[in-house]
């Protein structure tokens, strides 16, 4: 591990302006710690922000949760107005990661893990998201846990995150302050596709700081379902999950979000899957209708395109689940 300089600020504004180029701002330490164990990463200066007042669970004027970025994902998942009014995230925290891990990340940290690929933590292969212009080794390599979806020639890796495949389902807005003041993006934009930068994972300007996630009101409380496939039951990231959410009458669906995980370098979300759901019945057939737009487009590689059929049989079982009631 590189030295580096510490410092410990305990204001939000102090925070920003102790930082410098080659800074990180570090919470729990989660994902950050193994990438400069691993010599991915090398801060010149770590920022540790757990004195700053964001670990708070508030409701807002319109119904919703404020949730502050150094809340931590244990206690996220196992809050009352989060259990109650959003399951599907609650459900998606508890699918990630171990006890431990849940205990020590935080909100903010959950939306800036990096992508896990093999050849991105294996310093001495090429790979474009930590080395620009040096290729992307898991083209031709091992590539069994790696994107079908919106991957590039730069990139295939996918987004690791459980949590932000339901923060993406739930339309989520990130609140970020930095040098030139506050701002806010829907969670939609806020991760970004590979495309030729593809070590850029989101919007992040230098020196911002998640400082909160808002939730809306609508939670979809009555009707959800994260479904997450994976190797093993215990602490393994996802092959392919689904965060499933519909607003029913009966059997007709009044509303409809989708978002997968596991197959793409952000949450996976195709606002014409959830209009064709729209009106619908909630039966096989409209589901899987839904799945195969989801999907479209979707290309594999020499070990992953079993992910394909894999995600389209998980869309449907997901929707399913939320139609009963699986909440």
């Amino acid at each position: 591990m590189n030295p580096f300089s510490y410092a410990r600020p305990a204001a939000i504004d102090e925070a920003i302006g102790l930082y410098r180029p080659n800074s990180r701002y570090i919470a729990g330490g989660t994902n950050l710690l193994d990438l400069m164990k691993e010599n991915v990463t090398r801060p010149a200066q770590l920022i540790d922000i757990t004195r700053l007042p964001m670990a708070d669970i508030e409701e807002t004027e319109g119904g919703g949760l404020r949730i502050g970025a150094l809340v931590s994902n244990s206690d996220l998942a196992w809050h009352p107005l989060v259990q109650q009014r959003y399951p599907l995230l609650s459900q998606a925290i508890l699918a990630g990661a171990s006890p431990q891990l849940r205990n020590m990340a935080t909100t903010g940290g959950n939306l800036l893990q990096r992508t896990r690929c093999y050849y991105f933590y294996d310093s001495t292969t090429p790979c474009n998201k930590r080395e620009p212009g040096s290729g992307c080794s898991a083209r031709d390599g091992l590539n069994r846990i790696h994107a079908v979806l919106g991957h590039s020639e730069a990139c295939i890796a996918v987004h690791p995150s459980d949590m932000c495949v339901a923060l993406a389902a739930l339309e989520a807005v990130v609140q970020l302050q930095g040098p030139h003041g506050e701002r806010r993006i829907s969670f939609a934009d806020f991760h970004r596709l590979p495309g030729d930068t593809p070590d850029r994972d989101n919007m992040l300007a230098d020196g911002e700081l998640i400082t909160a996630v808002e939730l809306p009101a609508q939670g979809f409380a009555t009707n959800c379902s994260y479904l997450k496939v994976r190797d093993r039951a215990s602490y393994a990231f996802a092959l392919v999950s689904v965060a499933a959410a519909l607003e029913m009458s009966g059997t007709g669906i009044h509303n409809a979000r989708i978002a997968m995980g596991g197959v793409a370098h952000k949450p996976w979300r195709k606002a014409e899957a959830e209009a064709a759901l729209v009106g619908k019945s909630a039966d096989e057939a409209a589901f899987t209708a839904a799945a195969e737009i989801l999907l479209e487009g979707a290309s594999g590689f020499e070990h992953n395109t079993f992910k394909i059929e894999l995600g389209r049989r998980t869309i449907v079982r997901a929707l399913t689940d939320a139609a009963k009631g699986a909440a």
